[in-house]
């Protein structure tokens, strides 16, 4: 991503969530899991951290999209869960905003959550030990992509 780019700060309108939430959650479901499976692939994940996460279940909410994702890592891979029968160990939520400026590394989680723009409830034990495996993620940089008129 370029140093130049910045993810504003933004909520969708709030139609969208609520249609969002009328649709059917396993593809966001999927999508997160094979990530987080081809992260685990790349060896991007801290491997001495991973059995802290057995049988743990997770959920991550996107507010403002209605979009929900529900999984829990066994026998070494992630795994979709599309009924949870129980409340996760470890959940998140934010807008979409939140989430983008995490993955680029605009923003860290502790100044979303002390700012209120991501929650995080559940097991605090577990969520420590989750922060601490995404901060360890060392992403393989990106080639930079000419831009139009530039």
């Amino acid at each position: 991503m370029s140093p130049n780019f910045v993810i504003p700060r933004f909520r969708l309108p709030a139609f969208i969530a609520r249609f969002g939430h009328k649709l059917p959650q396993w593809p966001h479901t999927l999508a997160l899991v094979g990530a987080l499976n081809a992260a685990l692939k790349l060896k991007l994940l801290p491997e001495s951290e991973l059995a802290a996460l057995e049988d743990k279940l997770f959920r991550v909410r996107v507010l403002d999209t209605g979009g929900e994702a529900n999984y829990t890592f066994r026998n070494g891979m992630f795994r979709p869960v599309f009924q949870a029968q129980r409340e996760p160990d470890l959940a998140f939520a934010a807008n979409l905003s939140a989430f983008l400026q995490l993955l680029a590394r605009q923003e860290d989680p502790d100044t979303l959550f002390f700012n209120r723009e991501l929650e995080i409830t559940g097991d605090t034990e577990l969520g420590l030990i989750v922060k601490n495996m995404l901060d360890a993620i060392e992403l393989p940089a990106l080639p930079q992509l000419p831009l139009p008129g530039r």
